[in-house]
């Protein structure tokens, strides 16, 4: 069964009118108990602007020759962003985590791209042409899996398949068919189309409001590109993330807003709704706001014991101060953690939109005579991007919190 986009001008509002309905239906339950708890907690109020407003991998260690140079490579690494069910493998093969990974991988097809479209990685016709061999060797996987030969006692055998292979077909897919379409749209490379939708968006605000500039650029990512197209079907019901566009979009303001003058329109982005992946709805389960104990017991049976009464007395107090003993100490690989179906994948993520949507509309009810003696005042100001990136940062600023299970989907092309 195919789905719909949303109705023109739609697409922001569908996210969230389509992530609640979905969330309820689940009977997924977001108390205002948990999130005053959350928003009140040393955890958040000690982390939040230290490590919220940051740039998270953004800013790009790199001389560009132009503006547009920076977006396209800014809008190549959004649009690859993917490979969070391959966390672990990537740990055991890279030393990186997914999202090190992939910004390592969108690194290397920078410094690698020769001039001339077909060897520039990064145009519309280098993003066609690459291979799975140099996609391999960028993203330092191997193509080959190893298993126990069927009759031969202590004989491996190699054969194509597995972790690293899947992860390089994905980015293989999106690389192509990508390129595929800016070539046939006449467009030298991805930066290039998405200066076209800022300026469009830019226009279209004009007289409008602000927000509506992200609704244009947004419409036409998610329209124009595959890769864009993060929506699903929910016992028949279409729901709608957008995660890979609207990190995109909000990633230029946070490049591109504070440039004066701008090279070019930076959309208004503090109303977007969050980019949900694995690990906002993980983290959000763990910590007491996402409640799926009424849910069917599909879900109420992915994490066992996350949101506990004893469990959150640790992870919503201080982060543990690392003794001399113990700060050397390397870091614990990762684990695993529930392996989802993408249904159920589309459930938790959208109710991690939903419970930020609940939890920034809660902030702003707050009163400020309860927050100013404590110097809590700025929690009512808090906005979903800012949220978003502290949900994300904060799973890896505590070890107690990287520690914590993250769900995991695998081949996918949009987290």
């Amino acid at each position: 069964m195919s789905i719909p986009l949303p109705s023109p001008g739609n697409f922001v509002s569908s996210v969230r009118a389509t992530s609640r309905t979905v969330r309820e239906a689940a009977n997924i339950q977001i108390s205002e108990t948990s999130i005053k708890r959350l928003l009140l907690s040393p955890a958040f109020t000690r982390t939040y602007h230290r490590i919220s407003t940051t740039s998270h991998g953004l800013a790009l260690p790199l001389n560009f020759p132009s503006p547009l140079s920076e977006l396209n490579l800014l809008s190549i690494l959004a649009l690859l962003n993917i490979a969070s069910g391959y966390r672990v493998p990537l740990h055991q093969e890279t030393g990186r985590g997914a999202w090190d990974t992939i910004r390592a991988f969108v690194f290397g097809l920078y410094l690698t791209s020769s001039t001339g479209d077909d060897a520039d990685f990064l145009s519309a016709q280098g993003m066609m042409n690459i291979s799975e061999a140099k996609i391999a060797e960028l993203l330092g996987v191997s193509l080959h899996t190893e298993r126990q030969h069927e009759t031969i006692a202590g004989l491996t055998v190699g054969e194509v398949g597995g972790p690293g292979w899947e992860v390089v077909q994905l980015l293989k897919k999106l690389l192509h068919d990508t390129g595929a379409t800016l070539k046939n749209s006449g467009y030298r490379d991805l930066g290039s189309f998405v200066v076209e939708s800022l300026q469009e968006g830019d226009k279209a605000a004009k007289g409008k409001g602000e927000e509506v500039a992200a609704e244009v650029v947004l419409e036409r990512l998610v329209r124009a590109f595959p890769g864009f197209q993060d929506m699903g079907l929910v016992d028949g019901r279409p729901v709608y993330c957008f995660k890979k566009a609207l990190f995109l979009i909000h990633g230029i303001t946070i490049r591109f807003g504070s440039k004066s003058p701008s090279p070019f329109p930076v959309p208004h982005t503090s109303h977007l709704p969050v980019f949900t992946d694995n690990v906002l709805p993980s983290l959000l389960i763990h910590l007491g706001l996402i409640d799926l104990s009424a849910a069917a017991q599909s879900l109420s049976s992915l994490f066992p014991g996350a949101g506990s009464e004893q469990s959150l007395e640790t992870l919503l107090a201080p982060a543990p101060e690392a003794s001399a003993a113990t700060a050397p100490r390397k870091k614990q690989p990762p684990k695993d953690g529930p392996t989802l179906t993408t249904e159920q994948a589309y459930v938790l993520r959208a109710a991690a939109i939903d419970a930020c949507e609940l939890i920034v509309a809660y902030a702003r009810t707050m009163d400020t005579a309860e927050l100013e003696p404590q110097g809590l005042a700025w929690i009512k100001d808090i906005t979903l991007p800012d949220l978003d990136m502290w949900l994300w940062a904060v799973a890896k600023d505590r070890e107690d919190y990287r520690a914590l299970e993250r769900f995991v989907l695998r081949n996918t092309l949009f987290f």
